[in-house]
C-alpha cells in the first residue's frame, strides 16, 4: 500500500509552465519539485513565530473545548 496521499493542484497556466520550466531545468519530476517546495514553505511556517503564537493559541482553545 502506497503510505502518500494524492491531492489535485489547480495552477494557472503561467505557473504550470513555470513548474514544468523548473522541473525540467533541475531533472526532477514536477512532483519532486512540489513536494521539496512545500517542505520548504511548511519549514519556514514553522520558525515564523507570528504562526508559532497562532498555533499554540489554537492548541489551547482546542484542549480547552475538549474538556468541556
Amino acid at each position: 500500500m502506497n503510505p502518500n496521499k494524492a491531492m489535485t493542484l489547480r495552477l494557472t497556466p503561467e505557473q504550470a509552465e513555470q513548474l514544468e520550466t523548473v522541473a525540467k531545468v533541475d531533472g526532477k519530476p514536477i512532483a519532486a519539485v512540489i513536494r521539496a517546495a512545500i517542505e520548504q514553505h511548511i519549514e519556514a511556517r514553522k520558525q515564523d513565530q507570528q504562526f508559532r503564537q497562532t498555533l499554540q493559541e489554537r492548541l489551547t482553545r482546542t484542549k480547552k473545548l475538549l474538556r468541556g
